[in-house]
């Protein structure tokens, strides 16, 4: 469907106008994420949008269900509605408490705090911080200055903001600017086992890596991603090392040293990531038992999200957590890919010989 028809599709409108309707999902190529169409996170580009009767088959093409608007829970679960409330509640960025939203919606904050944990696996004050970072992002991309920015994002100071930035935004705000304004970012293309590959650093360490048929398309969702970065320069001579490790890794071989890394993310996936590095090559976890992990045992799908959003796949090896039943689950680059890495890796479909580590 070309982006004119779109704009004439009943689907578009709806989702346009966040219509609360149960009649389709919309799915978004980029970030490989579906949605219901009443979902609050920002609309995607129209050329981006493929639509969907229902999760499942948007599942079956490989993408994965949104921990914000929760496509894939039935939409009679009263705990579902009341997060999803909340989520509301929060992204209107007026600085809520949790108390003040649980009062809201007539339950008690330790309640919806329980709720948040069984539903997206990260409390409210997680999410909240989190959705606070997103609209400084946007804000950010937008061309808006720093200081404007956070306090339009909801920072009632800069200090909310810087100490945040470390954890959250990867590079700091000043380098991070509105989509890595400041930030120089150098880059490389080779072929691989497993279709080109796209590895991308800042000075801090790598911050992007992407694997597919066309060199051309991962180049430009590099562009995508950081927009108004003060250069993004192709120096296929000072990454090769680096290139050198991420192919030992999708070679399914032992690292000969460690790479730094330069990602943001919220509290929760970052959790979620460090967990990935523990589980050891030729292994495997399945989504609960990483949820476990990290200290979430309700919260399989919300790790299936946080894997979705990893940035720095293959040294983050999300490819290692699969289904509970020994499927392999969804992955960014396709589930050939991920099958193709694990083979390599000579990994079992879900290895129980060492525990998940709890620390």
């Amino acid at each position: 469907m070309t982006v004119s028809s779109l704009a004439d599709d009943a689907r578009w409108q709806a989702v346009l106008s966040r219509e609360a309707r149960d009649d389709f999902v919309y799915a978004v190529r980029t970030t490989r994420i579906y949605c219901r169409p009443s979902c609050p996170s920002r609309r995607p580009r129209p050329d981006h949008v493929a639509f969907f009767d229902r999760g499942a088959e948007a599942e079956a093409h490989g993408y994965r269900a949104c921990r914000r608007c929760r496509p894939d829970a039935p939409a009679t679960d009263e705990r579902v509605a009341r997060v999803e409330a909340a989520c509301r509640m929060f992204d209107d960025g007026d600085g809520r408490r949790v108390a003040d939203v649980a009062d809201a919606l007539g339950t008690s904050p330790d309640a919806l705090r329980r709720d948040f944990a069984r539903v997206l696996g990260v409390s409210p004050k997680q999410y909240a911080d989190g959705r606070r970072v997103e609209r400084l992002r946007a804000e950010l991309r937008d061309g808006r200055g720093v200081t404007d920015a956070l306090y339009t994002a909801g920072y009632g100071s800069s200090s909310r903001l810087y100490e945040q930035s470390d954890a959250r935004l990867g590079m700091t705000p000043a380098s991070y600017g509105a989509g890595g304004a400041g930030a120089s970012i150098a880059f490389t293309v080779v072929a691989s086992p497993l279709g080109a590959l796209v590895v991308a650093t800042t000075s801090r360490g790598i911050c992007w890596i992407a694997l597919g048929a066309e060199a051309v398309a991962l180049e430009a969702g590099l562009c995508g991603e950081f927009p108004a970065a003060t250069a993004i320069t192709r120096d296929d001579a000072a990454l090769a090392p680096v290139v050198e490790e991420v192919l030992r890794r999708i070679d399914g071989e032992l690292p000969r040293a460690s790479l730094p890394l330069d990602v943001r993310g919220t509290a929760f996936q970052l959790r979620v990531w460090q967990e990935l590095q523990r589980i050891p090559r030729g292994e495997t976890r399945s989504y609960g038992e990483v949820a476990a992990a990290v200290g979430v045992p309700d919260g399989a799908r919300a790790v299936g999200a946080a894997c979705g959003s990893n940035p720095v796949s293959i040294v983050v090896p999300c490819h290692r957590v699969v289904t509970a039943t020994g499927g392999l689950g969804g992955y960014a680059w396709g589930v050939d890919v991920k099958e193709s890495l694990l083979e390599r890796e000579g990994a079992q479909s879900i290895s129980r010989t060492r525990p998940v580590s709890t620390s």
